[in-house]
């Protein structure tokens, strides 16, 4: 039996240039990380204000979330962000003490935000929402998605029931879905929710009745 020695399978950080100044757990989950500047997208503002509103946004949907759903009480384990962007939902989730294992989603239908991601400290990956998510060795408690629905909806080959049917397929029983979109493409997902056999609730979002967007909670039930 021939012997060969283990070789490191993960790249250091570069010493110089982007990458290179990232500050330790948990602190660097908030700084702005160099990388940053580096990613691709619509924007008038600077990109460091972006970051910083998007954690704020997120952090103020969570902690709606925690009062009014009771997150603190549904016993996480597994999560996934479908549509994490700067991974404020994560840090969010961290922040206020929910413990679970998040996995963000970066779809390819948006701009690649892995390395603000992986420089925040969490785990991510790129995928098309077209294709089924390679889900082994484990399933989910609760799959959100933000906005994800209404862009994916307008790209040629995708079908928005084939991406509900995998989203059952990934969530285990018992498990939840929470999705915040326009209120034309969450009527269509209820009615998808109610033939998978899903227990679907509309409510609200803090924008008041009169909003665009409405907030779809499934449940998977046993």
């Amino acid at each position: 039996m021939l012997y060969v020695g283990l070789r490191a399978c993960i790249a250091l950080l570069p010493e110089t240039s982007y990458g290179a100044n990232i500050t330790t757990w948990p602190a660097r989950l908030h700084l702005p990380p160099d990388r940053l500047q580096s990613i691709k997208m619509d924007a008038d503002i600077s990109r460091k204000e972006i970051y910083r509103a998007d954690s704020k946004y997120w952090n103020d949907i969570i902690v709606s979330y925690v009062r009014a759903f009771c997150w603190q009480e549904m016993k996480l384990r597994n999560v996934m962000d479908m549509r994490a962007g700067l991974g404020g939902f994560a840090a969010a989730l961290h922040d206020l003490q929910i413990d679970c294992w998040v996995m963000n989603v970066a779809p390819v239908s948006g701009f690649n935000t892995l390395p603000v991601l992986y420089d925040r400290g969490l785990i991510g990956v790129m995928h098309d929402w077209c294709e089924p998510f390679d889900t082994y060795p484990r399933t989910y408690d609760l799959l959100h998605a933000a906005g994800l629905f209404s862009v994916e909806q307008n790209r040629n080959k995708c079908d928005i029931s084939l991406i509900m049917l995998e989203m059952d397929r990934m969530l285990r029983p018992g498990g939840r879905v929470y999705i915040r979109d326009l209120e034309s493409v969450i009527v269509e997902l209820q009615e998808i929710a109610i033939a998978m056999g899903w227990t679907p609730a509309l409510h609200e979002t803090g924008e008041g009745p009169h909003a665009s967007w409405k907030i779809l909670i499934c449940e998977k039930r046993m």
